[in-house]
């Protein structure tokens, strides 16, 4: 896969201090600039969606991304640079089981620019990879999933008490570590937040990739700060034989609750839109 040409900047307000991005990144990028968030990590998110606001086609074994994005090089470059800057790409376990064969590394999304994403970690003081962080309540997990078996880079499997006794009974690569959080039967936004902050010291950037309901308990907690959204030109449509969801799923805020976002970036490539917006704590 072949580099793309730079993307165009339209909006680009300063938000905090540059992060030391290799040459050819910021020649495709600009500049990426991350505030502070003081004592706790970052938490950015990065999701691409359809016009019609569908982020999520519901057709398991499918990669969504690619078919919702028309596998743009740009979706992809700036997918490998988010997970280039993260201690931790936090997914769902629904969308593990969409993308079975996938791996969360930088490289995996855009190997061209493998070395430049590797040199940005080195620059940025952070390990090789991004740990990557499966959040599943019941510890339903195929161990067949490449990143379990294919993956370098270390998984954290967040699970509670109940889905650690089903892990429990499955043999496990020597880079999985299995941690169980609350004491119940679901896991709340903190817990999550709270296992990987223990998992990974001194982590200054979580980035969460899904699905809707995980991106959901995020906003709902007030967790999340920043969202990075791709808009895709394309069209998914809904016949109501299977869900495809939007952005959030599980949670409802308007009329009763009003969550807004801050436009905080606007790049152009094509007919794609890349958005950022930041919220408040």
């Amino acid at each position: 896969m072949s580099s793309p040409a730079p993307l165009e900047i339209l909006y680009d307000p300063a938000c905090g201090d540059d992060l030391p991005l290799p040459g050819d990144l910021r020649e495709l990028y600009g500049r990426l600039q991350f505030p502070s968030s003081g004592s706790r990590p970052y938490v950015i998110a990065n999701f691409v969606t359809t016009l019609d606001g569908v982020v999520s086609l519901g057709i398991p074994g499918t990669t969504d991304g690619d078919a919702i994005s028309g596998g743009d090089k740009h979706d992809s470059m700036v997918m490998g640079l988010l997970r280039s800057v993260a201690d931790a790409v936090i997914i769902g376990a629904g969308t593990l089981s969409h993308s079975p064969g996938h791996l969360w590394t930088p490289e995996y999304v855009f190997p061209a620019l493998e070395g430049s994403y590797r040199d940005l970690r080195s620059r940025l003081g952070k390990q090789r990879w991004p740990v990557c962080a499966v959040v599943t309540a019941r510890g339903e997990l195929d161990p067949d999933l490449a990143v379990i078996n294919e993956g370098n880079a270390a998984l954290l499997i967040i699970t509670t008490p109940e889905g650690e006794k089903r892990l429990s009974r499955k043999k496990m690569p020597s880079h999985v570590q299995v941690v169980t959080a609350g004491g119940g039967d679901r896991l709340s936004v903190r817990e999550i937040l709270d296992a990987v902050r223990q998992a990974i010291p001194g982590a200054e950037t979580f980035l969460v990739e899904g699905g809707p309901r995980l991106i959901g308990q995020f906003v709902d907690g007030g967790e999340l700060d920043e969202l990075f959204l791709t808009l895709s030109p394309r069209l998914a449509g809904r016949d109501g034989h299977s869900e495809r969801l939007g952005l959030i799923s599980g949670v409802r805020f308007l009329p009763e609750r009003v969550v807004a976002g801050r436009l905080n970036g606007i790049r152009k490539s094509g007919s794609h839109l890349f958005l950022r917006y930041s919220f408040a704590p």
